[in-house]
């Protein structure tokens, strides 16, 4: 690699990559996230460079593996440009037909097109497919024509110009006043303005140090992961422009462990940014120093609040700290530290090349921009969804979503992760933004979104996340350590059949307590899926305690399985799947269900095709 001591060099060479006349006439982009990658995608890209030399287009079309395209629920999914011609869950096998007919042909192989689960309608582009067409994809849409280990790719498309610009023209105050009229929120989970963080570090006198919070640890959360594996220079770019602000030299990624390919990638773009002269000394010819490191964390859930986090940074054990003095005063190495997460570095190249006014067309009054979600659960449509801050829970899970599998109802969605809240049908029209889900009882978060079905009992939903804080709590605070553990007891007893009256409000008394007194974020905000469930499921908690029911089957203790026998036609799949061989019955005869056997494992409830097995 070239290295570019100023900026017209670097201009000069993004103009050659953009105006290029050799080179592919079209691209192959297949998805190569974790999620693609485990159903085959490597040799996926092995069967279509053989068809593609097979038919003469080798020198035609480019194959480029790239990061998450979001429609996870479809992976492996492959875009032919141009065209837009989407294939969803592609095999090694089905490559040779649509290569033909798409390529040699210049139609669409129909047999492997999109089907809408609502239409039944085949869909050939991409951006008509419901899923992407609803959504506005400004962050992650570049994560579908960009190869992550390759920095030309992510020059190609306009990266590193928010920098030159930053850099050149510029100065630092105005950096920090376009992300003020921007009204960028910090898409951690609280959502504090950015520009307050950026000028109050600036302030402050000492070597600033800037931090990018990837040490995402929310269960169904993956929209940093996607980022980071997808489009690592973006993150990387604004970085710099933050520092560059801020007047920090040095940066660091706090990364999970647990995230193998994110890491990988990023330090490969890393060392292409430094290659090039976009890190390191002297930056472009502009004076200005930084460079970024990575740190891996162990995957302590605490360690993504702010002072743990730079604990852990730091070497030490990942513990909060009291909030009296602020990080952006004295955070890590005891010096002025600015920390945000990796969607909020992510918008920071938007505002600075499209302007505030732009950022701030979109989303509501007080939360502006886009938002992205992991929509995971009993949805149809999973994965990785970026819509304008003010979208509906309802065009969420519905519109993009698809609604939920199999024709049963919805129940809740959880948002904000194991410190958020669960969400009733009666809230689905209510606008997603910080101000609104705070209303609710409930949190944005990063971004996770959890949906359930009437098959969900809310006391157990709540007693799994309750069970999640108690691992990940660092326990120095006694309002979060004996908070969550008693709470636990309670839940525990309810599930069990053994609640009592005065549960419910003890419950209530804890979380109370617990969101008053707790050291930090998460002991504040580890009560709110017990006491949003209380809340809007509260019959649910009486009738675990009062009528030693569970309505939605769940807690097993407190229900059991009958056969309706008016309902029974004696089709005997229900026998012949029990794994315990607790149904028995002749052939077009009602059956019976033994419940000495029965180990409520739901098999029989899940194959019934005429609704003749009851909860009961």
């Amino acid at each position: 690699m070239v290295k570019f001591d100023n900026k017209e060099a670097l201009d000069r060479h993004i103009q050659e990559l953009q105006s290029k006349k050799e080179g592919p006439e079209g691209l192959i982009s297949l998805c190569a996230g974790p999620g693609c990658s485990i159903h085959g995608t490597d040799d996926i890209r092995g069967v279509i460079a053989d068809e593609l030399k097979k038919h003469g287009l080798s020198e035609k079309y480019e194959i480029r593996l790239t990061g998450c395209h979001g429609f996870c629920e479809q992976g492996p999914v492959m875009v032919i440009d141009p065209g837009g011609f989407f294939y969803p869950r592609v095999k090694s096998e089905n490559i040779p037909e649509i290569i033909e007919k798409t390529l040699v042909n210049n139609e669409p192989a129909e047999k492997y097109l999109y089907k809408d689960p609502a239409t039944k309608e085949l869909i050939v582009k991409e951006a008509d497919v419901p899923f992407y067409k609803r959504q506005t994809r400004s962050i992650f849409g570049n994560n579908r024509l960009i190869d992550p280990n390759n920095i030309d790719s992510y020059l190609a498309t306009g990266g590193y110009s928010a920098l030159k610009k930053a850099l050149f023209e510029m100065t630092p105050e105005e950096i920090i006043a376009e992300v003020k009229n921007a009204n960028l929120r910090g898409r951690g989970g609280g959502g504090f303005p950015a520009a307050i963080k950026w000028s109050t570090c600036r302030k402050h006198e000492g070597p600033r140090y800037v931090i990018c919070n990837a040490d995402e640890g929310d269960p169904g959360a993956y929209m940093d992961r996607g980022l980071l594996e997808g489009n690592p220079h973006c993150i990387i770019e604004g970085l710099i422009i933050g520092a560059f602000a801020i007047g920090a030299n040095e940066g660091y990624v706090y990364v999970r462990h647990e995230y193998p390919l994110a890491v990988a990638n990023l330090q490969r773009a890393l060392g292409h940014a430094r290659e090039i002269g976009l890190l390191g000394q002297n930056i472009l010819g502009s004076g200005f120093d930084f460079d970024i490191y990575i740190s891996k964390g162990g995957g302590a859930f605490v360690c993504g609040e702010s002072t743990a986090l730079m604990a852990s940074l730091e070497g030490n054990p990942g513990r909060p700290k009291a909030k009296y003095i602020h990080t952006s005063e004295k955070g890590f190495r005891d010096s002025p530290s600015n920390l945000n997460n990796v969607e909020t570095w992510a918008n920071v190249p938007l505002i600075i090349n499209k302007g505030a006014q732009w950022y701030a067309s979109m989303g509501t009054d007080h939360s502006k921009g886009t938002k992205i979600f992991s929509l995971v659960g009993k949805v149809v449509n999973t994965g990785l969804v970026e819509v304008p801050m003010g979208t509906t829970l309802r065009e969420i899970i519905f519109d993009i979503g698809g609604g939920i599998p199999k024709k049963k109802k919805f129940k809740a969605v959880q948002t904000g992760g194991p410190s958020g809240g669960c969400i009733p049908e009666e809230f689905l029209d209510t606008p997603v933004d910080f101000d609104e889900l705070t209303k609710l009882g409930s949190i944005m978060g990063s971004g996770g979104m959890i949906v359930m079905d009437e098959g969900t009992c809310m006391v157990d939903v709540a007693r799994y996340f309750i069970d999640f804080l108690i691992e990940e709590s660092c326990g120095q605070c006694n309002p979060c350590r004996e908070g969550l553990k008693q709470m636990m007891a309670i839940l525990n007893r309810i599930c069990e059949g053994e609640g009592k009256a005065g549960d419910i409000e003890l419950l209530e008394e804890i979380g109370t307590m617990m969101q008053k007194f707790s050291l930090c974020g998460l002991g504040t905000s580890a009560p709110n899926p017990v006491l949003t469930t209380i809340l809007y499921f509260r019959d649910e908690y009486e009738a675990h305690i009062r009528d030693k029911k569970c309505p939605a089957g769940v807690c097993k203790p407190l229900f059991h399985y009958e056969i309706d026998e008016e309902a029974c036609n004696g089709c005997t799949l229900c026998a012949k799947k029990c794994p315990q061989g607790a149904i028995s019955g002749e052939k077009k005869k009602p059956h019976r269900i033994d419940q000495e056997k029965c180990i409520k494992c739901g098999i029989c409830y899940d194959s019934c095709k005429f609704d003749a097995i009851m909860i009961r």
